[in-house]
């Protein structure tokens, strides 16, 4: 029952063959023999899932569904925020104020029906490839408990992996949604900046779904992309046919590259990059024509954004008093300490490093459709390590596939395309032009047909 996709779930309330509360149930009993191993959720309140669960069958028992996700769990990332909770961010550093409102993506996933039951576990401050945190328990990849699931969106990816209900939301300003999904096995989609309404903004900032399915991840975009004044970087509302992508993507006269280099950061692992040549293979025996290309990314751009991040960290951290500043993880303390001795010349000159790369992306993009790559250069590293470098001095070493996509404001979605020789998901990255959201699912869900289902999720410890 726990492996339904939402779209399973949907039709099973409507003809009254499952109802929420009998799912919720199992839901609840999965999460008990998984959550004390995996440490994926945060304000995770069983009763509230049972009771929501009930009100919501009643609505389906009277045919007076609440919108297109009535019933189905959820869970959001701890940075988005939902009303009258605190938000952490990660780190014992941090005061517990409670947030005044919803965060758009809460509030339309509320009014759509669905039960935000939890939200997912970050590290120190969302700045961390991992499920390292100072506030919450250590978040574990379902797949080896010994491995790290990523991050920021670490708890998401863990709790999708595991079979928490079958959608789940993370944020992504470098990464944060597809590199765990590629770590945990999953779809993660980042569509075009602004695609879905965010608060607070920043640059590259997006909010995208962890699903098992690129299905699950294309019901839930009606909803999330839905319109919310308070991000003045939000498109204007678009007639998307979010399902379309059934209909596939001709494949034949489709131009992509194949970009395999990194450019700078960590050298790519053999097994990652023979599987994601085995899935640009499979797209050229269907008709695209595969062309390789060179990487965006330069040793000047990562320098220049590490620069700028560690000096707006700084910035936030040098506020904070004594006590509060002995909290927080010493990798990240240690990692924006170094903004201490970056002049603002150095700060804006690193800044205009995120420009660089929307440049080289552009221009890629004048001779190709869409752009294969791997999500991540590493197949696993350890649960405990804050990052694949446990280095702060390298510590964006592992972005270089995924950044360049956040500051080109280009949608980009991380699915598996096979496993490593020790059983490890590993990702591949489809990304297409700026506002082809839709093609991006539609090669996403090429790319899962050819592979087939992922049949074999992970189970809970034994008792």
């Amino acid at each position: 029952m726990l492996d339904l996709t939402a779209r399973e779930l949907l039709k099973l309330f409507r003809t009254r063959s499952l109802s929420p509360v009998e799912y919720a149930r199992h839901l609840v009993a999965h999460i008990a023999r998984w959550e004390p191993a995996l440490g994926a959720l945060y304000l995770y309140d069983p009763d509230r899932l049972l009771s929501e669960a009930a009100q919501s069958e009643a609505r389906w028992m009277a045919g007076t569904p609440a919108g297109m996700l009535d019933g189905v769990p959820v869970t959001v990332k701890e940075l988005i925020a939902t009303r009258g909770d605190p938000i952490p961010q990660g780190s014992a550093a941090s005061p517990l104020v409670p947030a005044p409102a919803d965060a758009p993506i809460a509030a339309r996933l509320k009014e759509a029906g669905a039960i935000i039951f939890a939200k997912t576990t970050v590290p120190d401050f969302g700045m961390l490839s991992s499920g390292l945190s100072t506030f919450h328990r250590l978040a574990r990849n379902p797949w080896n408990l010994a491995c790290n699931p990523g991050g920021s969106s670490a708890g998401a990816s863990a709790a999708a992996a595991a079979g928490y209900g079958p959608l789940h939301v993370g944020t992504d300003i470098g990464g944060s949604v597809r590199l765990p999904a590629a770590w945990c096995g999953l779809v993660g989609f980042k569509p075009s900046l602004g695609r879905i309404p965010v608060d607070p903004y920043y640059i590259g900032r997006c909010a995208g779904p962890m699903t098992r399915t690129v299905d699950d991840a294309a019901l839930m975009m009606p909803v999330l992309a839905l319109p919310d004044a308070r991000d003045a970087t939000s498109l204007p509302p678009e007639a998307i046919d979010w399902d379309g992508y059934y209909r596939g993507m001709r494949l034949r006269g489709l131009r992509i590259g194949l970009q395999l280099e990194p450019g700078c950061g960590l050298p790519l692992d053999a097994e990652i990059r023979a599987a994601v040549t085995a899935a640009a293979e499979r797209l050229a025996e269907l008709g695209a024509e595969i062309v390789p290309v060179p990487p965006v990314m330069t040793q000047d751009m990562l320098s220049g954004l590490d620069d700028y991040w560690t000096a707006r960290s700084w910035a936030e951290l040098r506020k904070l008093p004594e006590d509060r500043m002995d909290k927080v993880l010493p990798f990240i303390r240690d990692w924006a300490s170094r903004g201490k001795n970056i002049d603002g010349v150095r700060a804006v000159d690193g800044l205009g490093q995120t420009f660089a790369m929307r440049r080289a992306c552009a221009a890629l993009f004048e001779s190709v459709d869409a752009v294969l790559s791997p999500t991540t250069p590493v197949v696993s590293f350890p649960a405990e390590f804050p990052g694949p470098t446990n280095d702060p001095d390298r510590s964006f070493d592992h972005i270089v596939y995924t950044v360049p996509w956040n500051m080109s404001e280009q949608p980009a979605v991380s699915i598996n395309c096979g496993f490593s020789s020790d059983g490890m998901p590993i990702g591949l990255q489809i990304v297409t032009p700026r506002f082809a959201d839709l093609d991006a699912l539609r090669l996403a869900s090429v790319c899962e047909t050819a592979r087939g289902p992922i049949t074999s999720w992970p189970a809970p410890p034994a008792a």
